[in-house]
């Protein structure tokens, strides 16, 4: 192995080793039960999950190989080695060059280490596993078993260590929201108030970001997942503000709105029931109650206000540990219709209702949530209703 100089292995690792050992050991359980010898493992979150390693150079091949019996292995680029000696307590790193083929470099791995005959799991809906790196593990391997979801099973449930670290990113988004509030004015425009969120954020705390702040205005609004784009902010203009920030890879989000003017009446209206939406679906979250109850009850309180076509999706999605493109875990849990999982104290989630006429504007608000033994708990403290300047 390379000399480490001065970097000190586990010295930025996010927690202490003993959680990653009885993580590890629980993700071996969950393997066994899968009927699984070995997982490889490529998502970021859930290789930061068990390991400690962060780093935004996971666009190139990365893999924990799991094994339930045996010291687990971590396939990496040199580059990233150091990164990975300083965030991990893991030993065993199979180092490749920019020179390698790094799927011909882990089936050399496996082939080494005597598991090309085990019962190998890979999760076949990972977000970086390209299909072309999958057929080329097919054609040496064979049979690669689905292993989508074992190690997520753990990451539902947060500790509170994890919630600690998600209350500190709930700070960092309420710096930048209300910055980004402060910010608004006849003129200003979408970079100024996503400048004023972001470097409050980062100022209170936050690290880089899962995924961009979602801010338009005027009738930019009312296109769902816009960003800033330089306009000028006109007197009259609804401003939709969404972001993240996070602390140690755990994200917390946060949605508000805001209006220059006066509002037109159905948007006021629009926004009451937001936020009646809103806590209707918080009043559902309990220990033992599904996923779909503040769903149904978030839907039934727009149903009656009349917008269900202004209403097309799930009412929230769990949050935690998150790497670009998205802040959220919702390839985890969804608040939606059919999802029978039920909710567990520790479990999190951003449940963001909003409304919109296409092309004219949208009003939404949101919170970040922990499952408690009796409910729930907000993570944010920024006042809900919509802001009038």
């Amino acid at each position: 192995m390379p000399d480490l100089g001065r970097v000190v292995p586990g010295a930025e690792s996010a927690f202490r080793e003993e959680e990653y050992v009885q993580r590890i050991a629980k993700a071996r359980q969950l393997l066994v039960k899968a009927g699984l010898d070995v997982m490889v493992i490529t998502g970021p979150e859930n290789i930061f999950y068990l390991t400690g390693q962060q780093t935004p150079g996971y666009y190139t091949f990365q893999t924990l190989v799991l094994p339930v019996e045996g010291d687990p292995v971590f396939v990496i680029r040199q580059l990233e080695y150091f990164n990975f000696i300083s965030n991990t307590f893991i030993r065993d790193a199979a180092i490749y060059t920019d020179g390698d083929n790094p799927v011909n470099f882990l089936l050399d791995v496996l082939k080494a280490r005597g598991w090309m005959k085990s019962r190998i799991g890979i999760d076949k809906r990972g977000w970086f596993l390209p299909v072309a790196v999958y057929e080329a593990l097919q054609a040496e391997i064979g049979t690669i078993h689905d292993a989508a979801g074992v190690i997520e099973q753990l990451r539902a449930v947060k500790s509170a260590a994890e919630l600690e670290k998600m209350a500190h990113a709930a700070r960092y988004v309420d710096a930048g929201m209300l910055a980004g509030r402060a910010a608004i004015a006849a003129g200003a425009t979408e970079n100024d108030l996503v400048s004023a969120m972001m470097g409050a954020a980062i100022a209170a705390g936050s690290e880089y970001m899962g995924m961009e702040p979602l801010v338009s205005t005027g009738p930019r609004t009312g296109v769902p997942h816009g960003t800033w784009r330089r306009r000028k902010i006109l007197e009259g203009d609804p401003i939709f503000l969404e972001m993240a920030a996070t602390h140690d890879r755990y994200h917390a989000a946060l949605m508000r709105s805001a209006w220059l003017g006066k509002p037109p009446a159905v948007a006021l209206e629009m926004e009451k029931v937001c936020q009646e939406a809103l806590q209707a679906a918080l009043d559902a979250i309990r220990p033992g109650a599904t996923c779909e109850a503040p769903h149904l009850a978030c839907q039934a309180v727009i149903d009656r206000a009349g917008y269900t076509d202004n209403f097309k999706k799930r009412t929230g999605y769990s949050i935690g540990i998150s790497f670009a493109p998205d802040w959220g875990e919702g390839a985890i849990l969804s608040l939606y219709s059919g999802i029978t999982t039920q909710l567990q104290p520790g479990m999190t989630f951003h449940i963001p209702p909003a409304l919109r006429i296409y092309g004219e504007f949208t009003v939404g608000v949101s919170e970040t949530i922990v499952v408690t033994e009796t409910g729930y708990r907000a993570l944010g403290t920024v006042d809900r209703p919509l802001t009038l300047l």
